[in-house]
Protein backbone atom coordinates (compact mmCIF):
# COMPACT_ATOMS: atom_id res chain seq x y z
CA UNK A 1 0.00 0.00 0.00
CA UNK A 2 1.31 3.43 -0.80
CA UNK A 3 1.59 6.18 1.13
CA UNK A 4 -1.11 7.91 -0.16
CA UNK A 5 -3.38 4.89 0.06
CA UNK A 6 -2.55 4.74 3.89
CA UNK A 7 -4.84 7.85 4.56
CA UNK A 8 -7.74 6.89 2.31
CA UNK A 9 -7.96 3.70 3.86
CA UNK A 10 -7.80 5.14 7.28
CA UNK A 11 -10.82 7.21 6.22
CA UNK A 12 -12.66 4.42 5.08
CA UNK A 13 -12.26 2.23 8.04
CA UNK A 14 -13.65 5.60 9.96
CA UNK A 15 -16.22 5.73 8.27
CA UNK A 16 -17.49 2.37 8.28
CA UNK A 17 -17.68 2.83 12.15
CA UNK A 18 -19.47 5.74 12.01
CA UNK A 19 -16.77 8.51 12.72
CA UNK A 20 -18.11 11.98 11.11
CA UNK A 21 -16.96 12.76 7.53
CA UNK A 22 -14.96 16.22 8.36
CA UNK A 23 -13.20 13.83 11.79
CA UNK A 24 -11.64 11.32 8.20
CA UNK A 25 -11.41 13.79 5.63
CA UNK A 26 -10.43 17.50 5.07
CA UNK A 27 -13.20 18.36 3.03
CA UNK A 28 -11.43 21.74 2.68
CA UNK A 29 -9.67 19.76 -0.24
CA UNK A 30 -11.26 18.99 -3.81
CA UNK A 31 -8.76 16.08 -4.32
CA UNK A 32 -9.57 14.01 -1.13
CA UNK A 33 -13.06 14.07 -2.25
CA UNK A 34 -12.06 12.54 -5.37
CA UNK A 35 -9.87 9.85 -3.98
CA UNK A 36 -12.46 8.75 -1.19
CA UNK A 37 -14.83 8.13 -4.00
CA UNK A 38 -12.61 5.80 -5.86
CA UNK A 39 -11.18 4.37 -3.02
CA UNK A 40 -14.64 3.16 -1.77
CA UNK A 41 -15.47 2.11 -5.25
CA UNK A 42 -12.86 0.14 -5.71
CA UNK A 43 -12.63 -2.17 -2.68
CA UNK A 44 -15.64 -4.24 -1.77
CA UNK A 45 -14.10 -6.46 1.44
CA UNK A 46 -11.11 -5.66 3.27
CA UNK A 47 -9.63 -7.62 6.28
CA UNK A 48 -10.73 -6.59 9.17
CA UNK A 49 -13.56 -4.30 7.91
CA UNK A 50 -17.57 -5.32 7.41
CA UNK A 51 -19.21 -2.19 5.47
CA UNK A 52 -22.43 -1.51 6.62
CA UNK A 53 -25.81 -3.04 4.94
CA UNK A 54 -27.33 -0.28 4.43
CA UNK A 55 -30.69 -1.44 6.17
CA UNK A 56 -31.80 2.13 6.17
CA UNK A 57 -32.62 1.60 2.36
CA UNK A 58 -34.33 -1.89 3.12
CA UNK A 59 -37.73 -1.00 2.66
CA UNK A 60 -36.95 0.80 -1.08
CA UNK A 61 -35.70 -2.47 -2.06
CA UNK A 62 -37.64 -3.58 -5.10
CA UNK A 63 -37.30 -6.39 -7.60
CA UNK A 64 -34.56 -4.96 -10.00
CA UNK A 65 -34.76 -1.29 -8.94
CA UNK A 66 -34.05 1.02 -5.85
CA UNK A 67 -36.83 3.27 -4.94
CA UNK A 68 -36.59 5.84 -1.72
CA UNK A 69 -40.40 5.71 0.03
CA UNK A 70 -41.20 8.62 2.49
CA UNK A 71 -40.78 6.52 5.42
CA UNK A 72 -37.20 5.57 4.80
CA UNK A 73 -35.24 6.02 7.91
CA UNK A 74 -32.93 8.69 7.60
CA UNK A 75 -29.35 7.33 7.55
CA UNK A 76 -26.21 8.69 9.62
CA UNK A 77 -23.90 11.39 7.62
CA UNK A 78 -21.37 8.21 7.55
CA UNK A 79 -23.85 6.09 5.88
CA UNK A 80 -24.87 8.33 3.30
CA UNK A 81 -20.91 8.50 2.57
CA UNK A 82 -20.65 5.05 1.94
CA UNK A 83 -23.94 4.54 0.02
CA UNK A 84 -23.02 7.72 -2.52
CA UNK A 85 -19.78 5.89 -3.14
CA UNK A 86 -21.56 2.12 -3.19
CA UNK A 87 -20.11 0.00 -6.26
CA UNK A 88 -23.83 -0.47 -6.97
CA UNK A 89 -25.62 1.98 -9.33
CA UNK A 90 -28.93 1.44 -7.62
CA UNK A 91 -28.22 2.19 -4.04
CA UNK A 92 -26.45 5.13 -5.24
CA UNK A 93 -29.24 6.36 -6.95
CA UNK A 94 -31.36 5.24 -4.24
CA UNK A 95 -29.39 7.77 -1.77
CA UNK A 96 -29.29 10.71 -3.82
CA UNK A 97 -32.57 12.03 -2.08
CA UNK A 98 -31.14 11.67 1.11
CA UNK A 99 -28.13 13.70 0.46
CA UNK A 100 -30.73 16.74 -0.65
CA UNK A 101 -30.86 17.63 3.12
CA UNK A 102 -27.56 16.98 3.76
CA UNK A 103 -25.15 19.91 2.73
CA UNK A 104 -22.09 18.15 4.26
CA UNK A 105 -22.28 15.38 1.50
CA UNK A 106 -22.96 17.94 -1.56
CA UNK A 107 -19.54 17.47 -3.27
CA UNK A 108 -19.99 13.58 -3.18
CA UNK A 109 -23.62 15.02 -4.83
CA UNK A 110 -21.52 16.96 -6.94
CA UNK A 111 -19.25 14.16 -8.25
CA UNK A 112 -22.18 11.50 -8.78
CA UNK A 113 -22.93 14.05 -11.87
CA UNK A 114 -20.34 12.51 -13.85
CA UNK A 115 -21.95 9.08 -12.96
CA UNK A 116 -21.37 6.07 -15.49
CA UNK A 117 -25.37 5.19 -14.83
CA UNK A 118 -27.35 7.61 -16.60
CA UNK A 119 -30.24 7.41 -13.82
CA UNK A 120 -27.48 8.18 -10.96
CA UNK A 121 -26.27 10.98 -13.09
CA UNK A 122 -29.77 12.80 -13.96
CA UNK A 123 -31.19 12.38 -10.44
CA UNK A 124 -27.81 13.55 -8.83
CA UNK A 125 -28.13 16.68 -11.17
CA UNK A 126 -31.49 17.15 -9.90
CA UNK A 127 -30.28 17.26 -6.28
CA UNK A 128 -27.64 19.48 -6.82
CA UNK A 129 -29.79 21.83 -8.86
CA UNK A 130 -32.28 21.83 -6.23
CA UNK A 131 -29.32 22.56 -3.05
CA UNK A 132 -27.30 24.20 -4.85
CA UNK A 133 -28.60 27.59 -4.87
CA UNK A 134 -30.12 26.94 -1.37
CA UNK A 135 -26.58 26.61 -0.31
CA UNK A 136 -24.59 28.91 2.65
CA UNK A 137 -21.09 29.87 2.26
CA UNK A 138 -19.05 27.46 4.07
CA UNK A 139 -21.00 24.60 1.57
CA UNK A 140 -20.45 26.50 -1.62
CA UNK A 141 -16.98 26.88 -0.61
CA UNK A 142 -16.40 23.14 -0.36
CA UNK A 143 -18.88 21.95 -3.22
CA UNK A 144 -17.37 24.73 -5.37
CA UNK A 145 -13.80 23.15 -5.94
CA UNK A 146 -15.09 19.51 -6.69
CA UNK A 147 -17.13 20.79 -8.88
CA UNK A 148 -14.69 22.60 -10.92
CA UNK A 149 -12.28 19.53 -10.65
CA UNK A 150 -14.97 17.56 -12.35
CA UNK A 151 -15.40 20.04 -15.50
CA UNK A 152 -12.39 17.79 -17.57
CA UNK A 153 -14.23 14.63 -16.80
CA UNK A 154 -16.19 12.98 -19.59
CA UNK A 155 -19.98 14.33 -17.92
CA UNK A 156 -18.47 16.84 -16.06
CA UNK A 157 -19.72 19.86 -17.92
CA UNK A 158 -23.15 20.11 -16.88
CA UNK A 159 -21.79 20.69 -12.68
CA UNK A 160 -19.95 23.60 -14.18
CA UNK A 161 -22.31 25.11 -16.23
CA UNK A 162 -24.21 24.64 -13.11
CA UNK A 163 -22.10 26.17 -10.86
CA UNK A 164 -20.95 29.19 -13.09
CA UNK A 165 -24.30 30.19 -13.67
CA UNK A 166 -25.66 30.20 -9.72
CA UNK A 167 -22.01 32.50 -9.82
CA UNK A 168 -23.37 34.79 -11.76
CA UNK A 169 -26.31 35.88 -9.99
CA UNK A 170 -24.96 35.05 -6.36
CA UNK A 171 -24.74 37.32 -3.54
CA UNK A 172 -21.67 39.89 -3.72
CA UNK A 173 -20.93 38.38 -0.40
CA UNK A 174 -21.08 34.14 -1.50
CA UNK A 175 -18.98 35.28 -4.66
CA UNK A 176 -16.22 37.54 -2.83
CA UNK A 177 -15.83 34.52 0.11
CA UNK A 178 -14.56 32.51 -2.77
CA UNK A 179 -11.70 34.55 -3.41
CA UNK A 180 -10.21 33.22 0.25
CA UNK A 181 -10.59 29.94 -0.79
CA UNK A 182 -7.70 27.19 -0.46
CA UNK A 183 -8.47 26.12 -3.52
CA UNK A 184 -6.71 28.17 -6.77
CA UNK A 185 -8.64 27.57 -9.53
CA UNK A 186 -11.86 28.17 -7.54
CA UNK A 187 -9.99 31.76 -6.86
CA UNK A 188 -9.61 32.03 -10.65
CA UNK A 189 -12.83 31.31 -11.33
CA UNK A 190 -14.73 33.63 -8.69
CA UNK A 191 -12.49 36.64 -9.58
CA UNK A 192 -13.04 36.32 -13.15
CA UNK A 193 -16.51 36.47 -12.73
CA UNK A 194 -16.39 39.22 -9.43
CA UNK A 195 -14.27 41.20 -12.13
CA UNK A 196 -16.81 41.06 -14.73
CA UNK A 197 -19.79 41.83 -12.29
CA UNK A 198 -17.75 44.84 -11.40
CA UNK A 199 -17.81 43.92 -7.87
CA UNK A 200 -13.85 44.71 -6.99
CA UNK A 201 -12.76 48.40 -6.20
CA UNK A 202 -8.85 48.77 -7.82
CA UNK A 203 -7.56 49.38 -4.29
CA UNK A 204 -9.07 45.68 -3.74
CA UNK A 205 -7.90 44.41 -6.75
CA UNK A 206 -3.98 45.42 -5.95
CA UNK A 207 -4.41 43.84 -2.25
CA UNK A 208 -5.19 40.43 -4.33
CA UNK A 209 -2.68 41.25 -6.84
CA UNK A 210 -0.41 42.10 -3.92
CA UNK A 211 -0.61 39.07 -1.78
CA UNK A 212 -1.92 36.26 -3.13
CA UNK A 213 -0.04 32.74 -3.91
CA UNK A 214 -1.57 32.04 -7.27
CA UNK A 215 0.20 33.89 -10.41
CA UNK A 216 -2.80 33.87 -12.58
CA UNK A 217 -4.54 35.32 -9.96
CA UNK A 218 -1.90 38.13 -9.12
CA UNK A 219 -2.17 38.99 -13.09
CA UNK A 220 -5.39 39.05 -13.63
CA UNK A 221 -5.66 40.79 -10.64
CA UNK A 222 -3.48 43.64 -11.31
CA UNK A 223 -4.39 43.98 -15.02
CA UNK A 224 -8.19 44.17 -14.11
CA UNK A 225 -6.72 46.80 -10.92
CA UNK A 226 -5.21 49.07 -13.55
CA UNK A 227 -7.33 49.00 -16.28
CA UNK A 228 -10.10 50.21 -13.51
CA UNK A 229 -8.26 53.31 -13.27
CA UNK A 230 -4.81 54.14 -11.28
CA UNK A 231 -6.01 55.52 -7.70
CA UNK A 232 -2.86 56.74 -5.26
CA UNK A 233 -3.63 54.21 -3.15
CA UNK A 234 -3.18 51.14 -5.66
CA UNK A 235 0.52 51.87 -7.15
CA UNK A 236 1.87 51.15 -3.88
CA UNK A 237 0.50 48.12 -3.30
CA UNK A 238 1.18 46.96 -6.99
CA UNK A 239 5.30 48.17 -6.49
CA UNK A 240 5.27 47.07 -2.95
CA UNK A 241 4.71 43.38 -4.09
CA UNK A 242 6.57 39.95 -3.76
CA UNK A 243 5.85 38.91 -7.30
CA UNK A 244 7.54 40.71 -10.13
CA UNK A 245 5.08 40.61 -12.41
CA UNK A 246 2.94 42.39 -9.94
CA UNK A 247 5.57 45.40 -9.52
CA UNK A 248 6.05 45.24 -13.23
CA UNK A 249 2.48 46.26 -13.65
CA UNK A 250 2.81 49.32 -11.16
CA UNK A 251 6.01 50.40 -12.78
CA UNK A 252 4.26 50.67 -16.20
CA UNK A 253 1.40 52.04 -14.20
CA UNK A 254 3.61 55.35 -13.11
CA UNK A 255 3.46 56.31 -17.34
CA UNK A 256 -0.04 56.68 -17.01
CA UNK A 257 -0.34 58.01 -13.72
CA UNK A 258 1.92 60.83 -14.96
CA UNK A 259 4.73 59.88 -12.52
CA UNK A 260 7.41 57.93 -14.66
CA UNK A 261 10.18 59.71 -12.88
CA UNK A 262 9.59 57.74 -10.01
CA UNK A 263 10.22 54.38 -12.25
CA UNK A 264 14.18 54.84 -11.61
CA UNK A 265 14.47 53.15 -8.59
CA UNK A 266 13.41 50.18 -10.08
CA UNK A 267 16.33 50.01 -12.69
CA UNK A 268 17.89 48.18 -10.05
CA UNK A 269 14.78 45.61 -8.94
CA UNK A 270 16.00 42.34 -8.46
CA UNK A 271 13.15 40.65 -10.93
CA UNK A 272 14.69 41.48 -14.84
CA UNK A 273 10.79 41.97 -16.22
CA UNK A 274 10.78 45.15 -13.73
CA UNK A 275 14.16 46.46 -14.58
CA UNK A 276 12.79 46.27 -18.28
CA UNK A 277 9.47 47.86 -17.70
CA UNK A 278 11.40 50.63 -15.98
CA UNK A 279 13.75 51.30 -18.57
CA UNK A 280 10.72 51.04 -20.72
CA UNK A 281 8.65 53.60 -19.04
CA UNK A 282 11.58 56.48 -18.73
CA UNK A 283 12.69 55.76 -22.24
CA UNK A 284 8.74 56.69 -23.05
CA UNK A 285 9.44 59.90 -20.88
CA UNK A 286 12.58 61.08 -22.66
CA UNK A 287 15.05 59.55 -20.00
CA UNK A 288 18.17 57.92 -20.96
CA UNK A 289 18.02 54.53 -18.63
CA UNK A 290 21.64 53.50 -19.93
CA UNK A 291 23.04 56.80 -18.80
CA UNK A 292 21.50 56.37 -15.47
CA UNK A 293 23.10 52.64 -15.17
CA UNK A 294 26.63 54.10 -15.78
CA UNK A 295 26.16 57.19 -13.86
CA UNK A 296 25.65 54.36 -10.93
CA UNK A 297 27.86 52.59 -11.41
CA UNK A 298 30.72 55.08 -11.77
CA UNK A 299 30.58 55.74 -7.94
CA UNK A 300 31.70 52.23 -6.39
CA UNK A 301 30.99 53.71 -2.88
CA UNK A 302 27.00 54.39 -3.56
CA UNK A 303 26.74 51.63 -6.15
CA UNK A 304 23.27 49.89 -6.13
CA UNK A 305 23.66 46.16 -5.03
CA UNK A 306 21.83 45.37 -9.34
CA UNK A 307 22.76 47.87 -11.39
CA UNK A 308 25.78 46.14 -12.96
CA UNK A 309 22.94 43.34 -14.15
CA UNK A 310 21.22 46.02 -15.37
CA UNK A 311 24.19 48.27 -17.15
CA UNK A 312 24.75 44.70 -19.05
CA UNK A 313 21.33 44.31 -20.23
CA UNK A 314 20.91 47.54 -21.81
CA UNK A 315 24.89 48.32 -22.13
CA UNK A 316 27.99 48.09 -24.84
CA UNK A 317 30.06 44.89 -24.12
CA UNK A 318 33.26 46.44 -25.38
CA UNK A 319 32.73 49.95 -23.38
CA UNK A 320 31.19 48.75 -20.42
CA UNK A 321 32.64 45.10 -19.44
CA UNK A 322 35.90 46.35 -17.45
CA UNK A 323 33.52 48.17 -15.27
CA UNK A 324 32.07 45.16 -14.27
CA UNK A 325 35.30 43.24 -13.92
CA UNK A 326 36.41 46.96 -11.29
CA UNK A 327 33.43 45.48 -9.84
CA UNK A 328 34.06 42.04 -9.00
CA UNK A 329 35.83 43.15 -6.33
CA UNK A 330 33.41 45.20 -4.38
CA UNK A 331 32.99 45.25 -0.73
CA UNK A 332 29.17 44.12 -1.31
CA UNK A 333 28.29 40.51 -2.38
CA UNK A 334 25.47 41.45 -3.85
CA UNK A 335 27.09 43.83 -5.71
CA UNK A 336 29.96 41.44 -6.96
CA UNK A 337 27.21 38.85 -7.85
CA UNK A 338 25.60 41.49 -10.41
CA UNK A 339 28.66 42.10 -11.85
CA UNK A 340 29.69 38.30 -12.31
CA UNK A 341 25.65 37.77 -13.76
CA UNK A 342 26.46 41.24 -15.82
CA UNK A 343 29.52 39.55 -17.40
CA UNK A 344 27.98 35.94 -18.39
CA UNK A 345 25.60 38.21 -20.26
CA UNK A 346 28.30 39.61 -22.05
CA UNK A 347 29.52 35.88 -22.78
CA UNK A 348 32.97 36.83 -21.18
CA UNK A 349 35.47 33.64 -21.65
CA UNK A 350 38.31 35.32 -19.85
CA UNK A 351 39.04 31.86 -17.69
CA UNK A 352 42.35 33.53 -15.98
CA UNK A 353 39.72 36.00 -14.50
CA UNK A 354 36.25 33.89 -13.83
CA UNK A 355 38.53 30.94 -12.43
CA UNK A 356 39.62 33.00 -8.87
CA UNK A 357 35.83 34.12 -8.67
CA UNK A 358 34.91 30.55 -7.69
CA UNK A 359 36.76 31.21 -4.50
CA UNK A 360 35.14 34.14 -3.49
CA UNK A 361 33.57 33.75 0.01
CA UNK A 362 30.14 34.43 -0.71
CA UNK A 363 27.49 31.54 -2.09
CA UNK A 364 25.74 33.86 -4.64
CA UNK A 365 29.43 35.32 -6.42
CA UNK A 366 30.35 31.64 -6.52
CA UNK A 367 27.09 30.58 -8.04
CA UNK A 368 27.08 32.96 -10.72
CA UNK A 369 30.56 32.50 -11.58
CA UNK A 370 29.41 28.84 -12.11
CA UNK A 371 26.60 29.66 -14.11
CA UNK A 372 29.22 32.47 -16.07
CA UNK A 373 31.97 29.02 -16.98
CA UNK A 374 29.22 26.54 -17.81
CA UNK A 375 28.92 27.07 -20.79
CA UNK A 376 32.86 26.67 -21.31
CA UNK A 377 33.13 24.22 -19.27
CA UNK A 378 34.72 21.74 -21.88
CA UNK A 379 37.71 24.01 -22.41
CA UNK A 380 38.14 24.44 -18.35
CA UNK A 381 41.34 23.14 -16.59
CA UNK A 382 40.90 19.93 -15.03
CA UNK A 383 43.24 20.00 -12.18
CA UNK A 384 41.73 23.77 -11.03
CA UNK A 385 38.37 22.09 -10.59
CA UNK A 386 39.66 19.10 -8.89
CA UNK A 387 41.54 21.18 -6.42
CA UNK A 388 38.63 23.30 -5.70
CA UNK A 389 36.33 20.45 -4.43
CA UNK A 390 39.38 19.17 -1.83
CA UNK A 391 38.56 19.54 2.07
CA UNK A 392 40.03 22.97 2.50
CA UNK A 393 37.39 24.69 0.62
CA UNK A 394 34.21 25.71 1.56
CA UNK A 395 31.44 23.72 0.97
CA UNK A 396 29.57 26.30 -1.78
CA UNK A 397 32.80 26.18 -3.96
CA UNK A 398 33.08 22.18 -3.69
CA UNK A 399 29.61 21.86 -4.81
CA UNK A 400 30.21 24.52 -7.94
CA UNK A 401 33.32 22.70 -8.78
CA UNK A 402 32.02 19.53 -8.76
CA UNK A 403 28.93 20.58 -10.95
CA UNK A 404 31.36 22.18 -13.49
CA UNK A 405 33.54 18.64 -13.42
CA UNK A 406 30.41 17.05 -14.46
CA UNK A 407 30.09 19.24 -16.98
CA UNK A 408 33.54 18.27 -17.94
CA UNK A 409 32.81 14.97 -19.07
CA UNK A 410 36.31 13.37 -17.52
CA UNK A 411 37.06 10.94 -15.61
CA UNK A 412 38.10 12.93 -13.07
CA UNK A 413 34.37 13.71 -11.89
CA UNK A 414 33.72 10.09 -11.57
CA UNK A 415 36.45 9.81 -8.95
CA UNK A 416 36.28 13.11 -7.30
CA UNK A 417 32.24 12.24 -7.01
CA UNK A 418 33.44 8.55 -5.16
CA UNK A 419 35.79 10.35 -2.83
CA UNK A 420 33.35 12.96 -1.95
CA UNK A 421 30.25 10.33 -1.52
CA UNK A 422 32.22 9.02 1.82
CA UNK A 423 33.67 12.67 2.79
CA UNK A 424 33.38 13.57 6.02
CA UNK A 425 32.40 17.27 5.81
CA UNK A 426 29.94 18.55 8.36
CA UNK A 427 27.15 19.60 6.20
CA UNK A 428 25.17 18.07 3.39
CA UNK A 429 27.01 18.10 0.50
CA UNK A 430 24.79 17.45 -2.50
CA UNK A 431 26.50 15.05 -4.79
CA UNK A 432 25.65 13.90 -8.15
CA UNK A 433 25.73 10.58 -8.30
CA UNK A 434 26.57 8.93 -12.21
CA UNK A 435 23.82 7.48 -13.39
CA UNK A 436 19.89 7.78 -14.49
CA UNK A 437 18.46 10.54 -12.81
CA UNK A 438 15.33 9.19 -10.66
CA UNK A 439 12.16 10.80 -11.78
CA UNK A 440 9.93 12.02 -8.29
CA UNK A 441 6.34 10.70 -8.12
CA UNK A 442 3.66 13.11 -8.86
CA UNK A 443 2.06 14.64 -6.23
CA UNK A 444 -1.45 14.02 -6.27
CA UNK A 445 -2.07 17.69 -4.66
CA UNK A 446 0.17 19.56 -7.15
CA UNK A 447 -2.70 21.54 -8.65
CA UNK A 448 -3.70 23.00 -4.90
CA UNK A 449 -1.88 25.68 -2.47
CA UNK A 450 -2.11 26.25 1.00
CA UNK A 451 -4.66 29.12 2.32
CA UNK A 452 -3.76 32.54 1.16
CA UNK A 453 -1.72 34.61 3.25
CA UNK A 454 -3.36 35.79 6.62
CA UNK A 455 -2.17 38.78 6.01
CA UNK A 456 -4.97 39.56 2.49
CA UNK A 457 -7.51 37.40 5.04
CA UNK A 458 -7.67 40.11 7.60
CA UNK A 459 -7.41 43.05 4.89
CA UNK A 460 -10.59 41.47 3.65
CA UNK A 461 -12.90 41.34 6.69
CA UNK A 462 -11.28 44.81 7.93
CA UNK A 463 -12.63 46.51 4.97
CA UNK A 464 -16.14 44.41 4.86
CA UNK A 465 -15.27 42.93 1.73
CA UNK A 466 -17.54 40.45 2.93
CA UNK A 467 -20.20 41.53 4.55
CA UNK A 468 -23.16 40.55 3.95
CA UNK A 469 -25.86 41.92 2.02
CA UNK A 470 -22.69 44.11 -0.17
Amino acid sequence: MTSEERPLEAAVRGLARGRALDEVVDVGRPGAWLALDERIRSVYEWPGLAFPAHKWLAKSVRPTVLRDLPGDPAPTEAELVLALCDGDGRIREAALPHAAQRPAVLPLVAVRTTDWVPAVRDRALAVLTEALPRADARTLAVTAPVILRLRDRVRGGRATDLLQELLRDAPPAALTALLLNRDRLTRRIALGLAVERGLLSPTELAHLAAYDEDVAVQDRAANAALAAGVPDETLPLLLGARTGAVRSAGVTALRKAGRAAEAEPYLYDRSGLVRACARWVLRQDGRDPLALYRAACADPAAVPRRAPLGLAECGDRKRDMEVLWDLTGHPDPLVRASAVAGLRLFEVADFARLLPLLDDPAPGVVREAARALLPWAHRLPEEELVRRTGPDRPLHVRVRALRLLRELGSVAYEETARRLAGDPDPAPMPVPVPGPVPVPAPDPHADEDPLPRTRVRRWFWRNRLLRPGR
